[in-house]
């Protein structure tokens, strides 16, 4: 079984954070450059996903389905989900500039996997519903009919939960872990035992418990051997 997960393109909000005050967190768009970072995806995440049929679960905000679109995967993708368990940590209806610079500031003081957004959620609540999420791909992908490999279209800190939790990272290191940059992928791999992450995400900093990332997916002997000769 493999999970690969995509992080959507630039957005408005990621290049105009005002762009919260007016439009609702849902419908921001992608940018001509998120547009076209999806599109110069495509042929990478078809290699990752191959000649087999893929099941795509997306949020469905409009920056992530836009990205799934201008990925053009067309009959490989067998099934496409809408999931609202993939969805952005809520910030909370329309924000006020203001209020949001304060927000930040107190979120990071305080931490970012528990502070609470006023009217929104804390990274706790995100990790809650990405644990059901989890179950339910869990058990549908053990389903002989459901195909092997799925494609999770989602958002930066979604995305690190979710490793979080299929991992059991502790939340300092969760914390240490910088977001995947627009339209960057991994790849999770199931080898009958366990989940193995193809490549560690960023770190900004070194986790305070010296919990480190892992398990990476061993390199085959193959590749070593080939390695090794060269």
């Amino acid at each position: 079984m493999r999970i690969i997960l995509l992080r959507h393109g630039q957005s408005l909000g990621n290049v105009d954070e005002l762009a919260y005050c007016r439009i609702p967190d849902h419908a921001l768009p992608l940018t001509p450059l998120g547009e076209e970072q999806a599109r110069a995806a495509a042929p990478r995440v078809k290699t990752l996903v191959g000649d087999a049929p893929v099941a795509v679960y997306v949020s469905p905000y409009v920056r992530t389905r836009s990205t799934l679109r201008n990925l053009a995967l067309g009959s490989l993708a067998e099934r496409v989900v809408y999931e609202p368990r993939l969805r952005e940590q809520d910030w909370g209806n329309l924000q006020d500039p203001v209020q949001q610079e304060v927000l930040k500031h107190q979120r990071h003081a305080f931490g970012h996997f528990f502070f609470r957004l006023p009217n929104g959620e804390s990274g706790a609540d995100v990790d809650d519903r990405l644990a059901a999420f989890l179950a339910d791909l869990e058990t549908r992908m053990a389903d002989p009919a459901h195909p092997s490999t799925a494609l999770v279209v989602s958002h930066g800190l979604t995305i690190r939960l979710l490793c979080r939790r299929l991992f059991g990272w502790s939340i300092e290191l969760f914390e240490s872990l910088s977001n995947l940059d627009t339209c960057e992928d991994r790849v999770l791999s199931h080898d009958g035992t366990r989940w193995h992450l193809d490549r560690p995400f960023t770190q900004w900093r070194h986790s305070p418990d010296d919990e480190v990332q892992a398990p990476l997916r061993p390199t085959p002997p193959s590749v070593i051997k080939d390695q090794t000769i060269e």
